[in-house]
């Protein structure tokens, strides 16, 4: 005769849950977790004190088809200074369409000073749309991937061992029901849902890239050949979204040319932004803004933009040509999203 677990008989709801750490988890039966190699972190349901928020970390090799798992390097919290390919792999649940993958932290090399990122890479296998490797630091950035019906979805990490760098990995993973309020729109790879906050490009940062690019100039933070959206959702009453760039940082739109070239007092400035036709390389797209003729932006300053078309959406394209630019960071922008006119 077969023995079966207990918590097979009673089985509770598996729904997300967060931990009284702050961690998102699966809510399971304790021993269910046990068994299952993750860690009891609280209780989460009323009908049972067997039932906990069960946290799950994996590492290389892993796989999960649970609400929420974190995939984070070898030794985790300490950092990675090995090499080879280390790869983590997610099966939909019944009824998932999307899988939100959030940097909790991900810090590998820089990319070349062309944006390419040829020493360490994430690469994203299986989803829809695809996306492009990505390396660097993207910590607190994150994305938003379609399954491709039931087939699985794969982080690949790699990494060059002959390049001495402290990596550092923990992606928390969390599938997205096809019903779900929280499914990012069609297009979107970023989805943000506050009314108000802040969007950057990916890898962008407040250092250089230590590396020079092909024309030996300094080298570029931006990632090479990206073509995403960055969504904003839209919030009740609210009929517009402005954008500007914290006051604070100087580089927040060094999207093309010399970053080195000009006074830093006036990197950021609108006399520095260059609009429409003169931006054919890397440039960023919000669409119909208040009061301008073009909705393509670029250069090292940016005049601050208001759009009122909606869903809210910003989209940033770059190529694979950093020749003529230098010192570029990329993006950061400030958003806040604005009532609707009275009637």
């Amino acid at each position: 005769m077969k023995i079966f677990p207990f918590y097979t008989i009673g089985r509770i709801a598996n729904v997300p849950c967060t931990s009284p750490s702050g961690l998102t988890g699966t809510c399971l039966i304790a021993g269910e977790c046990k068994d299952n190699g993750g860690l009891a972190s609280g209780s989460c349901s009323s009908r049972t004190n067997q039932a906990v928020c069960c946290v799950y970390t994996q590492s290389c090799g892993g796989s999960t088809n649970l609400n929420s798992t974190y995939f984070t390097n070898a030794g985790y919290p300490g950092p990675y200074a090995g090499g080879g390919t280390c790869t983590f792999t997610i099966t939909p649940s019944s009824g998932i369409c999307q899988l939100r993958i959030d940097f909790r932290t991900l810090t590998l090399s820089q990319p070349t000073g062309d944006g390419s990122c040829n020493t360490d890479r994430l690469t994203i296998v299986g989803s829809s749309p695809a996306v492009v490797p990505i390396c660097g630091e993207n910590t607190g950035q994150h994305l938003y991937v379609n399954f491709v019906g039931s087939g699985p979805i794969s982080l690949r990490i790699a990494t060059n061992a002959d390049v001495s760098f402290n990596r550092l990995w923990n992606i928390e993973l969390s599938q997205i029901a096809c019903a779900s309020a929280e499914r990012a729109p069609a297009g979107c790879l970023q989805y943000y849902t506050e009314s108000s906050g802040e969007i950057s490009s990916l890898n962008y940062g407040l250092g250089e890239n230590p590396l020079t690019n092909a024309a030996g100039a300094r080298g570029s933070r931006q990632l090479a050949n990206t073509n995403y959206g960055i969504c904003i959702r839209t919030a009740a009453g609210q009929c517009s979204v402005t954008y500007s760039l914290p006051p604070e940082d100087r580089f927040a739109f060094t999207v093309t040319g010399d970053a080195v070239a000009v006074d830093p007092a006036l990197l950021g400035m609108s006399m520095l932004s260059l609009s429409g036709a003169a931006c054919g390389t890397d440039f960023v797209i919000i669409p119909n803004p208040t009061g301008l003729a073009s909705d393509r932006f670029c250069g090292l300053g940016f005049p601050g933009v208001t759009s009122s078309t909606r869903p809210f959406v910003l989209y940033t394209v770059t190529n694979g040509n950093e020749t003529p630019d230098a010192a570029n960071r990329g993006f950061r922008l400030l958003y806040k999203q604005n009532a609707c006119a009275a009637a």
